[in-house]
Protein backbone atom coordinates (compact mmCIF):
# COMPACT_ATOMS: atom_id res chain seq x y z
CA UNK A 1 0.00 0.00 0.00
CA UNK A 2 2.00 3.22 -0.78
CA UNK A 3 2.01 5.73 1.84
CA UNK A 4 0.41 8.64 0.92
CA UNK A 5 1.53 11.23 3.79
CA UNK A 6 2.82 10.98 7.48
CA UNK A 7 1.49 13.63 9.95
CA UNK A 8 1.90 13.89 13.73
CA UNK A 9 -2.07 14.40 13.82
CA UNK A 10 -4.69 12.92 10.86
CA UNK A 11 -8.23 14.23 11.43
CA UNK A 12 -10.83 12.25 9.38
CA UNK A 13 -13.83 15.04 8.56
CA UNK A 14 -14.00 18.56 7.52
CA UNK A 15 -16.73 19.45 9.22
CA UNK A 16 -17.23 21.92 11.97
CA UNK A 17 -15.43 19.65 14.11
CA UNK A 18 -12.87 18.72 12.12
CA UNK A 19 -11.44 22.28 11.10
CA UNK A 20 -11.35 23.10 14.59
CA UNK A 21 -9.23 20.43 15.38
CA UNK A 22 -6.82 20.22 12.29
CA UNK A 23 -6.65 24.23 12.94
CA UNK A 24 -6.11 23.94 16.99
CA UNK A 25 -3.69 21.17 16.40
CA UNK A 26 -1.62 22.95 13.76
CA UNK A 27 -1.29 26.53 15.91
CA UNK A 28 -0.20 24.17 18.54
CA UNK A 29 2.48 23.48 16.69
CA UNK A 30 1.62 20.16 15.53
CA UNK A 31 1.59 18.67 11.62
CA UNK A 32 -2.10 17.77 10.99
CA UNK A 33 -3.60 16.76 7.42
CA UNK A 34 -7.37 17.08 7.62
CA UNK A 35 -8.86 15.01 5.48
CA UNK A 36 -12.02 15.59 3.67
CA UNK A 37 -14.46 13.39 1.45
CA UNK A 38 -15.53 16.34 -0.65
CA UNK A 39 -14.10 19.41 -2.04
CA UNK A 40 -15.50 21.95 0.91
CA UNK A 41 -14.66 22.55 4.26
CA UNK A 42 -17.69 23.28 6.58
CA UNK A 43 -19.98 19.65 6.33
CA UNK A 44 -23.14 20.43 7.21
CA UNK A 45 -22.51 24.10 7.58
CA UNK A 46 -21.92 24.38 3.50
CA UNK A 47 -22.55 21.28 1.87
CA UNK A 48 -25.82 20.65 4.27
CA UNK A 49 -27.19 24.36 3.51
CA UNK A 50 -27.17 24.87 7.77
CA UNK A 51 -26.86 28.43 7.43
CA UNK A 52 -27.40 29.43 10.89
CA UNK A 53 -25.11 28.80 13.86
CA UNK A 54 -27.46 28.20 16.95
CA UNK A 55 -26.17 29.61 20.06
CA UNK A 56 -25.19 27.63 22.70
CA UNK A 57 -27.17 30.25 25.53
CA UNK A 58 -23.83 29.24 27.52
CA UNK A 59 -22.24 32.77 29.17
CA UNK A 60 -18.77 32.88 28.02
CA UNK A 61 -19.25 29.76 25.66
CA UNK A 62 -16.67 31.42 22.99
CA UNK A 63 -13.64 29.03 22.83
CA UNK A 64 -10.60 30.36 20.43
CA UNK A 65 -11.76 29.19 17.42
CA UNK A 66 -14.49 30.51 17.51
CA UNK A 67 -13.69 33.90 18.41
CA UNK A 68 -11.05 33.27 15.22
CA UNK A 69 -14.16 32.59 12.92
CA UNK A 70 -15.87 35.25 13.86
CA UNK A 71 -13.13 37.67 13.18
CA UNK A 72 -12.79 36.23 9.88
CA UNK A 73 -16.83 36.58 9.04
CA UNK A 74 -16.04 40.11 10.12
CA UNK A 75 -12.56 40.79 7.69
CA UNK A 76 -15.06 39.64 4.57
CA UNK A 77 -18.53 41.42 5.04
CA UNK A 78 -20.58 38.98 6.68
CA UNK A 79 -21.94 40.66 9.93
CA UNK A 80 -22.60 37.22 11.27
CA UNK A 81 -24.74 38.53 14.75
CA UNK A 82 -27.84 39.95 14.29
CA UNK A 83 -27.24 41.58 17.91
CA UNK A 84 -30.58 40.17 19.50
CA UNK A 85 -30.45 38.42 22.73
CA UNK A 86 -33.89 36.80 21.90
CA UNK A 87 -33.04 35.02 18.89
CA UNK A 88 -31.39 31.20 18.79
CA UNK A 89 -28.90 32.06 16.26
CA UNK A 90 -25.77 32.58 16.82
CA UNK A 91 -23.55 33.21 13.79
CA UNK A 92 -25.61 33.91 10.46
CA UNK A 93 -23.61 33.44 7.77
CA UNK A 94 -23.53 32.12 4.40
CA UNK A 95 -21.74 28.63 2.73
CA UNK A 96 -19.45 30.13 0.15
CA UNK A 97 -18.37 32.49 2.20
CA UNK A 98 -17.15 30.06 5.07
CA UNK A 99 -15.84 27.07 2.62
CA UNK A 100 -13.70 30.05 1.63
CA UNK A 101 -12.64 30.93 4.95
CA UNK A 102 -12.20 27.61 6.49
CA UNK A 103 -9.56 27.09 3.53
CA UNK A 104 -7.84 30.44 4.56
CA UNK A 105 -7.95 29.44 8.35
CA UNK A 106 -6.27 26.26 7.27
CA UNK A 107 -3.59 27.53 5.41
CA UNK A 108 -2.90 30.41 8.29
CA UNK A 109 -2.31 27.05 10.67
CA UNK A 110 -0.50 25.33 8.07
CA UNK A 111 -2.83 22.73 7.77
CA UNK A 112 -2.54 20.36 4.73
CA UNK A 113 -6.17 19.68 3.75
CA UNK A 114 -6.71 15.85 1.31
CA UNK A 115 -9.69 16.42 -0.84
CA UNK A 116 -11.94 14.22 -2.45
CA UNK A 117 -10.46 11.47 -0.06
CA UNK A 118 -12.50 8.85 1.50
CA UNK A 119 -11.68 6.49 4.80
CA UNK A 120 -11.64 2.91 3.75
CA UNK A 121 -10.23 1.16 6.42
CA UNK A 122 -7.70 1.56 9.77
CA UNK A 123 -4.11 -1.07 10.50
CA UNK A 124 -3.79 -1.30 14.05
CA UNK A 125 -0.93 -2.65 16.37
CA UNK A 126 -2.03 -3.76 19.27
CA UNK A 127 -4.33 -0.86 20.82
CA UNK A 128 -2.74 1.71 18.47
CA UNK A 129 -3.95 2.88 15.09
CA UNK A 130 -1.13 3.01 12.72
CA UNK A 131 -2.25 4.19 9.42
CA UNK A 132 -5.96 5.05 7.62
CA UNK A 133 -6.40 3.46 4.25
CA UNK A 134 -8.10 6.05 2.03
CA UNK A 135 -9.38 6.19 -1.39
CA UNK A 136 -7.85 8.98 -3.43
CA UNK A 137 -7.97 9.99 -7.23
CA UNK A 138 -4.81 7.75 -7.57
CA UNK A 139 -6.54 4.79 -5.64
CA UNK A 140 -5.70 2.93 -2.39
CA UNK A 141 -3.55 5.37 -0.27
CA UNK A 142 -1.79 4.87 3.34
CA UNK A 143 -1.96 8.14 5.71
CA UNK A 144 0.90 7.53 8.87
CA UNK A 145 0.07 9.64 12.17
CA UNK A 146 1.02 9.60 15.72
CA UNK A 147 -2.53 10.74 16.71
CA UNK A 148 -6.28 10.33 15.29
CA UNK A 149 -9.18 12.26 15.40
CA UNK A 150 -12.41 11.46 14.40
CA UNK A 151 -14.56 14.21 13.02
CA UNK A 152 -16.48 12.17 10.81
CA UNK A 153 -19.83 12.74 12.88
CA UNK A 154 -20.73 8.87 12.08
CA UNK A 155 -17.73 8.17 14.10
CA UNK A 156 -16.67 5.64 11.21
CA UNK A 157 -12.95 5.79 11.78
CA UNK A 158 -13.92 4.82 15.92
CA UNK A 159 -16.40 1.82 14.94
CA UNK A 160 -13.96 0.57 12.30
CA UNK A 161 -11.04 0.78 15.26
CA UNK A 162 -13.35 -1.28 17.40
CA UNK A 163 -14.26 1.65 19.56
CA UNK A 164 -18.06 0.62 20.82
CA UNK A 165 -20.79 2.52 19.59
CA UNK A 166 -24.86 2.77 19.33
CA UNK A 167 -26.72 4.81 17.39
CA UNK A 168 -30.41 6.13 17.09
CA UNK A 169 -32.84 6.64 20.69
CA UNK A 170 -32.10 3.71 23.33
CA UNK A 171 -36.11 2.96 23.77
CA UNK A 172 -36.73 2.89 19.67
CA UNK A 173 -33.67 2.17 17.97
CA UNK A 174 -34.75 5.33 15.34
CA UNK A 175 -32.14 7.89 14.77
CA UNK A 176 -33.47 12.04 15.04
CA UNK A 177 -34.89 12.68 11.30
CA UNK A 178 -33.03 14.45 8.96
CA UNK A 179 -33.71 17.02 6.92
CA UNK A 180 -33.13 18.25 3.44
CA UNK A 181 -32.14 21.96 3.23
CA UNK A 182 -32.44 23.79 0.10
CA UNK A 183 -32.21 27.45 -1.22
CA UNK A 184 -34.64 29.74 -2.82
CA UNK A 185 -33.43 33.07 -4.51
CA UNK A 186 -35.42 35.90 -6.26
CA UNK A 187 -37.49 36.59 -2.69
CA UNK A 188 -38.43 39.83 -1.37
CA UNK A 189 -37.96 39.42 1.70
CA UNK A 190 -39.10 43.08 3.13
CA UNK A 191 -42.49 41.98 1.52
CA UNK A 192 -42.48 37.83 3.48
CA UNK A 193 -41.80 40.03 6.37
CA UNK A 194 -44.33 41.98 6.55
CA UNK A 195 -47.10 39.46 5.35
CA UNK A 196 -45.48 36.80 8.17
CA UNK A 197 -44.88 38.86 11.11
CA UNK A 198 -46.55 42.30 10.88
CA UNK A 199 -49.55 40.88 9.05
CA UNK A 200 -50.27 37.33 10.59
CA UNK A 201 -47.97 38.71 13.64
CA UNK A 202 -45.85 35.57 13.75
CA UNK A 203 -43.95 36.02 16.80
CA UNK A 204 -41.88 33.02 16.68
CA UNK A 205 -38.59 34.15 16.21
CA UNK A 206 -38.32 37.93 16.97
CA UNK A 207 -35.87 38.84 13.79
CA UNK A 208 -36.12 41.12 10.93
CA UNK A 209 -34.60 41.49 7.44
CA UNK A 210 -31.56 41.37 7.16
CA UNK A 211 -31.66 38.63 10.01
CA UNK A 212 -35.11 36.34 9.84
CA UNK A 213 -36.29 33.32 10.19
CA UNK A 214 -39.87 31.99 10.02
CA UNK A 215 -41.13 28.54 10.98
CA UNK A 216 -43.68 26.18 11.58
CA UNK A 217 -43.84 22.75 13.38
CA UNK A 218 -47.01 20.89 14.08
CA UNK A 219 -48.15 18.69 16.46
CA UNK A 220 -46.64 20.87 19.07
CA UNK A 221 -47.59 22.33 22.21
CA UNK A 222 -47.71 25.63 20.93
CA UNK A 223 -49.40 26.61 17.65
CA UNK A 224 -47.47 28.67 14.48
CA UNK A 225 -49.17 31.15 12.67
CA UNK A 226 -47.59 29.36 9.71
CA UNK A 227 -49.33 26.23 10.47
CA UNK A 228 -52.94 27.15 8.56
CA UNK A 229 -50.47 28.24 5.28
CA UNK A 230 -49.05 24.82 5.01
CA UNK A 231 -52.13 22.91 6.15
CA UNK A 232 -54.09 24.30 3.09
CA UNK A 233 -51.42 22.98 0.99
CA UNK A 234 -52.31 19.68 2.14
CA UNK A 235 -55.84 20.19 1.44
CA UNK A 236 -55.41 21.42 -2.02
CA UNK A 237 -53.44 18.64 -2.45
CA UNK A 238 -50.29 20.51 -3.31
CA UNK A 239 -48.23 19.28 -0.41
CA UNK A 240 -48.40 15.88 1.62
CA UNK A 241 -48.72 15.90 5.40
CA UNK A 242 -45.06 15.04 5.83
CA UNK A 243 -44.25 18.11 3.47
CA UNK A 244 -46.28 19.62 5.97
CA UNK A 245 -44.95 18.63 9.36
CA UNK A 246 -42.04 21.19 9.66
CA UNK A 247 -40.84 24.01 7.55
CA UNK A 248 -38.01 26.10 8.75
CA UNK A 249 -36.59 29.32 6.78
CA UNK A 250 -33.41 31.24 7.33
CA UNK A 251 -31.94 34.37 5.42
CA UNK A 252 -28.79 34.00 4.16
CA UNK A 253 -26.58 36.89 4.79
CA UNK A 254 -24.32 38.12 2.44
CA UNK A 255 -26.56 37.30 -0.40
CA UNK A 256 -29.97 39.20 -0.79
CA UNK A 257 -33.27 37.91 -1.81
CA UNK A 258 -31.77 33.95 -0.97
CA UNK A 259 -33.12 32.13 2.12
CA UNK A 260 -31.99 29.03 2.82
CA UNK A 261 -35.19 26.26 3.79
CA UNK A 262 -34.61 23.87 6.74
CA UNK A 263 -36.63 21.44 5.24
CA UNK A 264 -38.06 19.20 4.34
CA UNK A 265 -37.26 17.00 7.50
CA UNK A 266 -37.56 13.63 6.67
CA UNK A 267 -40.02 10.71 8.01
CA UNK A 268 -38.79 8.61 10.43
CA UNK A 269 -38.54 5.76 8.26
CA UNK A 270 -35.64 6.78 6.57
CA UNK A 271 -32.77 6.32 8.97
CA UNK A 272 -29.20 7.95 8.77
CA UNK A 273 -27.26 4.90 10.04
CA UNK A 274 -28.85 2.55 7.48
CA UNK A 275 -27.31 3.11 3.68
CA UNK A 276 -30.24 2.33 1.38
CA UNK A 277 -32.57 3.86 3.98
CA UNK A 278 -30.63 6.70 3.92
CA UNK A 279 -30.37 7.41 0.05
CA UNK A 280 -33.88 6.12 -0.81
CA UNK A 281 -34.48 9.11 1.52
CA UNK A 282 -32.55 11.24 -0.85
CA UNK A 283 -34.92 10.45 -3.54
CA UNK A 284 -37.93 11.07 -1.48
CA UNK A 285 -36.35 14.46 -0.02
CA UNK A 286 -35.81 15.91 -3.45
CA UNK A 287 -39.49 15.28 -4.40
CA UNK A 288 -40.56 17.34 -1.39
CA UNK A 289 -38.18 19.97 -2.06
CA UNK A 290 -39.72 20.92 -5.18
CA UNK A 291 -43.48 20.01 -3.94
CA UNK A 292 -42.80 22.71 -1.04
CA UNK A 293 -40.65 25.15 -3.68
CA UNK A 294 -43.41 25.55 -6.05
CA UNK A 295 -46.11 25.87 -3.64
CA UNK A 296 -43.93 28.80 -1.66
CA UNK A 297 -44.04 30.24 -5.39
CA UNK A 298 -47.77 29.90 -5.52
CA UNK A 299 -48.76 30.87 -2.52
CA UNK A 300 -46.58 32.98 0.02
CA UNK A 301 -46.46 36.80 -0.32
CA UNK A 302 -42.81 37.62 -1.86
CA UNK A 303 -42.09 34.48 -3.31
CA UNK A 304 -43.61 35.21 -6.43
CA UNK A 305 -40.70 35.53 -8.51
CA UNK A 306 -38.85 33.43 -6.50
CA UNK A 307 -37.34 30.09 -7.71
CA UNK A 308 -34.93 26.93 -6.86
CA UNK A 309 -31.56 28.25 -6.55
CA UNK A 310 -29.55 24.96 -4.81
CA UNK A 311 -30.06 21.45 -3.15
CA UNK A 312 -27.60 20.52 -0.55
CA UNK A 313 -25.47 17.83 -1.27
CA UNK A 314 -25.74 16.05 1.87
CA UNK A 315 -28.74 15.24 4.28
CA UNK A 316 -28.91 16.89 7.47
CA UNK A 317 -28.35 13.94 9.66
CA UNK A 318 -28.84 15.34 13.17
CA UNK A 319 -27.47 12.12 15.69
CA UNK A 320 -26.18 8.73 13.27
CA UNK A 321 -24.04 6.97 15.66
CA UNK A 322 -22.00 7.43 19.09
CA UNK A 323 -19.24 6.17 20.63
CA UNK A 324 -19.40 4.84 24.52
CA UNK A 325 -16.12 6.60 25.83
CA UNK A 326 -14.88 7.02 29.32
CA UNK A 327 -17.42 9.07 30.82
CA UNK A 328 -21.18 8.72 28.99
CA UNK A 329 -22.64 11.82 28.99
CA UNK A 330 -26.75 11.47 30.41
CA UNK A 331 -29.45 13.85 30.42
CA UNK A 332 -29.15 14.02 33.98
CA UNK A 333 -25.83 15.97 33.20
CA UNK A 334 -28.08 18.61 31.22
CA UNK A 335 -30.29 18.82 34.23
CA UNK A 336 -27.89 19.09 36.82
CA UNK A 337 -25.64 21.34 35.25
CA UNK A 338 -22.82 19.09 35.38
CA UNK A 339 -19.20 20.57 35.70
CA UNK A 340 -16.35 18.14 35.29
CA UNK A 341 -12.42 19.24 35.98
CA UNK A 342 -11.95 17.72 32.70
CA UNK A 343 -14.43 20.07 31.01
CA UNK A 344 -13.52 21.46 27.59
CA UNK A 345 -16.61 22.80 26.39
CA UNK A 346 -19.94 24.51 28.05
CA UNK A 347 -23.67 24.86 26.21
CA UNK A 348 -26.88 25.45 27.51
CA UNK A 349 -28.83 24.68 24.16
CA UNK A 350 -32.20 22.93 25.26
CA UNK A 351 -32.86 19.35 23.77
CA UNK A 352 -33.79 19.11 20.77
CA UNK A 353 -34.15 15.31 19.61
CA UNK A 354 -36.80 15.74 16.52
CA UNK A 355 -39.69 13.52 16.75
CA UNK A 356 -38.54 12.39 20.83
CA UNK A 357 -38.19 14.91 22.93
CA UNK A 358 -37.26 18.71 23.44
CA UNK A 359 -37.07 20.14 26.78
CA UNK A 360 -37.21 22.95 29.00
CA UNK A 361 -34.60 25.52 28.42
CA UNK A 362 -31.81 25.90 31.53
CA UNK A 363 -32.20 29.06 33.23
CA UNK A 364 -30.38 32.34 32.32
CA UNK A 365 -26.78 31.95 32.87
CA UNK A 366 -26.64 28.02 33.57
CA UNK A 367 -24.85 25.73 31.84
CA UNK A 368 -23.71 22.09 32.33
CA UNK A 369 -19.73 20.58 30.65
CA UNK A 370 -18.68 18.28 28.39
CA UNK A 371 -15.64 16.37 29.80
CA UNK A 372 -12.63 15.59 28.10
CA UNK A 373 -13.13 11.78 28.54
CA UNK A 374 -16.37 11.75 26.82
CA UNK A 375 -14.11 11.87 23.58
CA UNK A 376 -11.84 9.11 24.12
CA UNK A 377 -12.28 5.18 24.64
CA UNK A 378 -10.30 2.75 26.44
CA UNK A 379 -9.68 0.56 23.33
CA UNK A 380 -7.63 2.87 21.25
CA UNK A 381 -4.82 4.99 22.97
CA UNK A 382 -3.95 6.95 20.09
CA UNK A 383 -8.04 8.29 18.66
CA UNK A 384 -9.71 11.20 19.76
CA UNK A 385 -13.73 11.89 19.06
CA UNK A 386 -15.03 14.89 18.61
CA UNK A 387 -18.33 16.97 17.20
CA UNK A 388 -21.64 15.17 17.32
CA UNK A 389 -20.61 11.50 18.03
CA UNK A 390 -18.55 11.71 21.05
CA UNK A 391 -20.35 9.28 24.17
CA UNK A 392 -23.57 10.87 24.68
CA UNK A 393 -27.19 9.25 24.98
CA UNK A 394 -29.37 9.63 22.52
CA UNK A 395 -31.28 12.54 24.51
CA UNK A 396 -28.28 14.53 25.57
CA UNK A 397 -26.45 14.33 21.99
CA UNK A 398 -29.22 16.72 20.77
CA UNK A 399 -28.09 19.61 22.92
CA UNK A 400 -24.62 19.01 22.71
CA UNK A 401 -24.75 18.64 18.54
CA UNK A 402 -25.22 22.12 17.36
CA UNK A 403 -22.08 23.83 15.69
CA UNK A 404 -20.80 26.57 18.25
CA UNK A 405 -20.12 23.38 20.73
CA UNK A 406 -19.33 20.78 17.95
CA UNK A 407 -16.79 23.64 16.86
CA UNK A 408 -15.52 23.94 20.58
CA UNK A 409 -15.20 20.11 21.10
CA UNK A 410 -12.94 19.92 17.87
CA UNK A 411 -10.66 22.79 19.22
CA UNK A 412 -10.19 20.76 22.34
CA UNK A 413 -9.34 17.50 20.59
CA UNK A 414 -6.52 19.20 18.55
CA UNK A 415 -4.83 20.79 21.56
CA UNK A 416 -4.83 17.76 23.25
CA UNK A 417 -3.70 15.80 20.17
CA UNK A 418 -0.95 18.21 20.09
CA UNK A 419 -0.07 18.33 24.35
CA UNK A 420 0.17 14.30 23.85
CA UNK A 421 2.45 14.35 20.94
CA UNK A 422 4.88 16.98 22.39
CA UNK A 423 4.77 15.30 25.56
CA UNK A 424 5.00 11.47 24.78
CA UNK A 425 1.17 10.97 26.56
CA UNK A 426 -1.70 8.65 24.60
CA UNK A 427 -4.58 10.23 23.94
CA UNK A 428 -6.87 8.30 26.00
CA UNK A 429 -4.53 9.03 28.90
CA UNK A 430 -4.42 12.89 28.84
CA UNK A 431 -5.90 14.72 32.33
CA UNK A 432 -7.14 17.57 30.52
CA UNK A 433 -7.25 19.52 33.63
CA UNK A 434 -3.02 18.76 34.01
CA UNK A 435 -2.06 20.60 30.65
CA UNK A 436 -1.42 23.99 31.68
CA UNK A 437 -4.50 26.60 31.65
CA UNK A 438 -2.25 28.90 28.94
CA UNK A 439 -2.56 26.00 26.85
CA UNK A 440 -6.13 24.65 26.90
CA UNK A 441 -9.17 26.15 25.08
CA UNK A 442 -11.32 25.92 27.82
CA UNK A 443 -10.99 25.78 31.95
CA UNK A 444 -13.12 25.19 33.76
CA UNK A 445 -14.54 27.62 36.42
Amino acid sequence: MPLLYEADVCVLGGGPSGVAAAVSAGKKGAEALLVEKGITLGGLQTMGNVIPCMTTWAPNSDTSFVTDLKKHLEKYGIDYDDHNEKSEVGIWTNPEALSYIYDEMCLEANVEVLYNTTFVDVLKKGHSITHLIVQTIDGLKAIKAKTFIDCSGDAILARTAGVPSEHGFEKTGKNQPMSFRFEMGGIDLDKVYQYVTVELGDDFCPTKPPHYEFAEARHRTRQYVLEKFMVDGIASGELTEEDAEYMQAFAIVGKPGTISMNCPELPLQYSASDPLSYSRGVMAGRQMIHRISQYFIKHMPGFEKAYLAKEASMLGARESWRIKGKYYLVEDDYHNQSRFKDAVARTAWFIDAHGEKVSEKLPKGAYYEIPYRSLVANEISNLIMAGRCISASFILQASMRIQLTCMSIGEAAGVAAAWGIQNNIAANDIKWEEIPASHRSYVSK
